[in-house]
């Protein structure tokens, strides 16, 4: 039988951390961040954490043998 394979587009925008969370870049940061203010900008800096509800569905899209 065939295997499982990882879907490529989860795999480029979402990691997974040690507790099994799914972390993501903020959306918005890539351009026409001048419309933001300083503090919108700031707050978008580094990963955020995606909701309890959605990770199940990553987390079965990066590894489908669980």
């Amino acid at each position: 039988m065939p295997k499982q394979k990882t879907h490529k587009g989860i795999k480029k925008r979402f990691r997974l951390t040690a507790g099994g969370k799914a972390k993501h870049r903020h959306s918005g940061t890539s351009h026409l961040a001048y419309r933001l203010t300083k503090k919108q900008r700031r707050n978008l800096r580094g990963t955020g954490v995606v909701a309890e509800a959605e990770t199940k569905k990553i987390v079965s899209a990066l590894i489908p043998c669980q």
